[in-house]
């Protein structure tokens, strides 16, 4: 009987190095693949292999701010010592007319604290029997202050120093250079001659200490209350001429090199402060998450799938998209150019090696392509100098809640614009819900009358009233155009009108007569607010300040504004 034998392959090797190989076993058909999709026609597609610029820098050394056609000069400007928006929006934390209780009650302790440590200057005892002693508010600033801020200001009276008073004081003896003079005001002159030197020593410490506590803005401001925004301009001396940039219109709180344009006019005066730099390095391809590999047995990443992206055939910036990262991905370099913040850069010369050793000069995006360029990413407007402006703007930054929130809106139904102060910083230097304040003083108020029945006679009103913090905004003529003025409403008591509704905020300007220009009112709103804003610069140094931000709120309000009313005396004050 014959036997059968039958011979199975094999496809079990434990070594993988031929599967890796990819071995072609017909080369000459691939070969004639590669003719016939014209893979062998000549072309210069040499990658770039080195590169070397030439560029031209300028300082920016100037800032005015507010409008570029405005009054206020400008002045110098270091863009290493200080970013763009601490110089814009900083403004002073205190003033006159308005005291910040806890700051003055916190600075006048760490002054006391210095001093005992020390052992040296006036005893607690003799502090608080001069007139630097924190004092009760009179009865007429006690109307202006709300309840928890004046139990605060009460908790203090008589048991610490006034800080800002005393400091108030410091400065103007400092600015005559008259400091000796400090030693014959009351508790001073109880300082021995031999400690006096060593108790001014201290002073300054304490003045040094509470100056660096916040970035106090100096005047005049960048900001236009008439727009609720800020505006400012900068300038650098190129080689060509002076650069003015312009941001006429800062208002969402950060700054970047679109928010600036070439400016003509009246030069600020920038200094000659210009480098030339000439670089040379290896260009890098770019690369993103998603982008198809290069490599035979390397996987994209899972993540990011670009060929499954949905475009209907008018997204042209989706087609676009994928169109550059699923083919011309690859064809992308990034050469690194390291330029100091706060410059306006020229490129006078891009010379790129390729990988066959020819050298070519890269001409300006606008050469090619002509004035009409589509790509204008990083160009200012009406630049002629092709300029490449890095500004000395901050990153993350640290936002407080606001301190003061202010809304702008339009009440159709009583044909009135209002801003209405939600939120306003208190005596306290804490934030004042003034609804919720409004809410107690009608708490207080004595219930009105019971009527005598049915037959209860009618009351006639000329005009209800509303909310202690809703400002009206009365239209007014000024020229050609229509701005919108800050007005006042009456405000009742219990014998009749006791005075006006005015604005406890800054925002409004209460010291000063406002002219809001009437389309920085639009149909949805605004709200502007005042909020501390904390950041490191790029020399290590931390900066707290106050800042404001605009923004659309939420549409049109309604007041409850009525004219004309006849009402039950029952449902109303008599």
């Amino acid at each position: 009987m014959a036997s059968r034998i039958r011979l199975d392959l094999s496809t079990y090797n434990p070594d993988l190095q031929d599967g890796l190989q990819a071995r072609i076993h017909d080369p000459l058909w691939m070969l004639g693949r590669q003719w016939q999709f014209g893979e062998f026609n000549g072309a210069d597609a040499g990658s770039p292999a080195a590169a070397q610029v030439i560029v031209d820098t300028a300082a920016v050394t100037r800032y005015q701010p507010g409008p570029r056609s405005g009054p206020h000069p400008a002045r110098s400007y270091a863009a290493d010592s200080l970013a763009l928006e601490t110089l814009v929006e900083a403004e002073p934390v205190t003033d006159d007319s308005r005291l910040n209780w806890r700051l003055a009650a916190e600075s006048g302790r760490h002054l006391l604290r210095l001093l005992e440590a020390s052992r040296l200057g006036p005893t607690r005892a003799q502090w608080l029997a001069s007139t630097y002693v924190c004092t009760a508010p009179t009865a007429e600033q006690a109307q202006q202050i709300d309840a928890a801020s004046l139990s605060f200001i009460r908790v203090l009276a008589g048991r610490t120093i006034d800080g800002l008073r005393c400091a108030s004081r410091v400065r103007a003896l400092q600015a005559n250079n008259n400091l000796n003079e400090l030693f014959r005001d009351s508790p001073f002159d109880q300082v021995s001659e031999v400690d006096r030197q060593k108790l001014l020593g201290i002073l300054t410490t304490w003045l040094t200490w509470l100056d660096s506590l916040f970035q106090q803005g100096a005047s005049p401001s960048a900001w236009i209350p008439e727009r609720m925004e800020y505006a400012l301009s900068i300038a650098a001396k190129t080689a060509e001429s002076e650069v003015v940039l312009t941001a006429p219109e800062y208002l969402d709180g950060r700054l970047d090199w679109f928010s600036f344009t070439t400016s003509s006019g009246n030069s600020l005066g920038a200094a000659d402060n210009r480098t030339s730099l000439t670089d040379a390095f290896l260009p890098t391809p770019v690369s993103f998450r998603g982008m198809p590999s290069v490599r035979l047995w390397e996987f994209e990443d899972g993540a990011v799938n670009f060929a499954s992206v949905q475009a209907a055939p008018q997204d042209l910036a989706r087609l676009l998209l994928v169109k550059f990262a699923l083919e011309y991905s690859n064809d992308w370099f990034l050469l690194p150019l390291e330029l100091a913040v706060g410059t306006v850069s020229q490129i006078r010369a891009l010379v790129v090696t390729n990988t066959f050793g020819e050298r070519f000069l890269i001409p300006h995006a606008s050469e090619v392509d002509g004035p009409t360029s589509p790509w204008r990413m990083f160009s200012l407007t009406n630049d002629t100098q092709k300029l490449l402006f890095l500004p000395p703007v901050l990153g993350p930054l640290l936002e407080s809640q606001p301190v003061e929130d202010l809304s702008l809106l339009r009440d159709e139904m009583a044909n009135v614009a209002w801003a209405v102060e939600r939120i306003v910083e208190s005596a306290a230097g804490r934030p004042l819900d003034r609804h919720e304040a409004y809410q107690e003083t009608l708490e207080a108020q004595p219930p009105p009358p019971a009527a005598d029945g049915d037959g209860a006679p009618l009351v006639y009103r000329l005009g209800t009233t509303v909310p202690d913090y809703w400002i009206p905004l009365l239209p007014v003529k000024d020229g050609n155009a229509l701005r919108l003025k800050r007005g006042a409403l009456p405000a009742f008591g219990e014998g009749g009108i006791q005075g006006l509704q005015l604005p406890k905020g800054r925002l409004l300007e209460p010291n000063r007569e406002l002219l809001l220009f009437e389309e920085e009112i639009p149909r949805e709103g605004a709200r502007v607010t005042r909020t501390y804003q904390y950041a490191r610069w790029i020399d290590g140094s931390t900066h707290l300040w106050i800042g404001r931000r605009k923004e659309p709120d939420r549409g049109e309000g309604s007041s409850g504004l009525q004219f004309d009313v006849a009402e039950k005396k029952d449902e109303g004050n008599s």
